[in-house]
């Protein structure tokens, strides 16, 4: 066993692989299913990072990532496991803030998952990722734990947000009108043999937080001690740790010492140990495909009905069930995408699957809810603003939007909609600023979110 890689070597429990826990690869999640079908909370387990030189296996077939995933499925929660780009490097912490936030979605749209009671738990590197969701806290979080984390960048690279300032922040008294730290339970396991580098930023992390936080001790561990520290004190810890995330989803914790034994064997004539998405297939499963787009034409409406007028700069053709003759919807007297160069608009719809989303963000905005606001949007999203500048991804719309939020200023007027498949165009006044400013505003929503927003002044 010492000749492994850290990485390679044996999970510190003696949880292995079976035919009583699915194992699905979809892109680069893998979820964990336990047996059955009720649904419940579930947990996302977050590698560190970066990785050593010459890696040849990624982090999610680490035989520690799979043993806390399988170990939690075994407690009966849906867990996953996601590859990430900051096990290429720190300078990848943006890229991997994305990727975590796109796991989560899609982790949460489980059908096996509530998806109003997920929890996060960042190893090592990934203790800098956890900054945000410490700060931003939204609802369905039930907890964040971090195991022997690193909380702190090295000189030279670029911070994304400070978990020891965000979790101080919050008032752990819980007072009138403030929100007590304790709304998101935070456990932390500290190896007691860790580097000077990484205990220090621990230690402030430990003094900001205070009564916030639950810790759990390894005096004798080393950094990746639940692969490196094969001793009970490390079998205690881990247990303990997956006891207490197990009870803050709301969930039975397992008895103790549950975990520290193998599996039951598999029944008789049972051949499949772990089933998993077939290689052919992974590219096709890897993302959910995106809803149909709106048909653009329409049956013609019968004798008995009126047409409704269709907002297009000209004449456009519906179609019928049978061939029939044309049937021409006079367009309006003012045309309204002139300027956009768009060709023509085949047709509109009083209602679409897109434009509910768009009615969604445009609600949240006006209630000045941050989360349901960014919750409209892609991990990923681009928002291309009236100056040229660019928003691209929930961590930068956070950021600018949060003190508007906060100063409530978030005012828009919709002075016409016009809808297409994925699209949804509107010609709006921004009251944002104090000043009306007209606009343009295009959205594109793909599978239930937002992906793409234009404004053009």
């Amino acid at each position: 066993m010492t000749d492994l890689p850290a990485y390679l070597r044996p999970f510190v429990l003696g949880v292995l692989e079976g035919s009583d826990v699915r194992v699905d690869r979809l892109g680069e999640l893998d979820l964990y299913r336990p047996p059955g079908t009720a649904r419940g909370g579930a947990i996302l387990f977050v590698h560190g990072g970066p990785g050593p030189d010459g890696l040849e296996v990624m982090p999610r077939d680490w035989p520690v990532c799979k043993g806390y995933a399988t170990a939690a499925a075994r407690l009966g929660v849906v867990s996953a496991v996601v590859d990430h780009s900051l096990i290429r490097g720190l300078d990848q912490l943006v890229a991997a803030a994305d990727e975590v936030e796109a796991a989560v979605g899609v982790l949460r749209s489980d059908p096996r998952v509530d998806p109003d009671r997920v929890g996060l738990w960042f190893f090592s590197g990934a203790g800098l990722l956890a900054g945000e969701w410490l700060d931003s806290r939204p609802g369905w979080l039930r907890f964040v734990a971090l195991t022997y984390p690193r909380l702190a960048t090295p000189p030279g690279v670029d911070e994304l947000v400070s978990a020891a300032e965000v979790i101080g922040k919050h008032d752990r008294g819980g007072g009138a009108g403030k929100v007590s730290s304790k709304d998101l339970p935070v456990l932390l396991t500290k190896a007691g043999l860790e580097s000077e580098e990484l205990a220090d930023p621990v230690a402030e992390f430990v003094s900001a937080g205070g009564a916030a936080l639950d810790i759990i001790d390894v005096p004798k561990g080393h950094h990746g001690f639940d692969m490196l520290d094969h001793t009970e004190e490390s079998r205690a810890a881990v247990t303990k740790a997956l006891d207490w995330a197990i009870a803050h989803l709301g969930e039975e914790p397992g008895d103790e010492g549950k975990l520290l034994v193998p599996p039951p064997p598999a029944k008789k004539k049972t051949t499949t140990t772990t089933r998993r998405t077939p290689a052919a297939a992974r590219t096709a499963v890897a993302e959910r495909p995106a809803a149909p787009a709106e048909p653009a034409t329409r049956p013609a409406p019968s004798a008995t009905r009126t047409a409704t007028p269709s907002v297009a700069p000209a004449a456009v053709p519906v179609a019928a069930p049978e061939p029939v003759a044309p049937v021409v919807v006079p367009a309006p007297a003012q045309p309204t995408l002139g300027d956009l160069g768009l060709a023509t608009v085949a047709a509109v719809s009083t209602e679409t699957p897109a434009a509910r989303i768009v009615a969604r963000e445009h609600a949240a905005y006006a209630a000045h809810d941050l989360e349901a606001f960014l919750a409209t949007y892609s991990p990923t999203a681009r928002i291309q603003r009236a100056d040229g500048s660019e928003l691209k991804g929930r961590r930068f719309l956070r950021e600018y939007h949060r003190p508007r939020f906060e100063a409530g200023r978030c005012k828009t007027e919709i002075v016409e909609r016009l809808m297409l498949g994925e699209w949804v165009v509107e010609h709006v006044i921004s009251h944002d600023d104090g000043e009306a400013v007209p606009q343009l505003a295009l959205y594109r929503v793909v599978d239930g979110q937002i992906t793409d927003v234009e404004f053009r002044a």
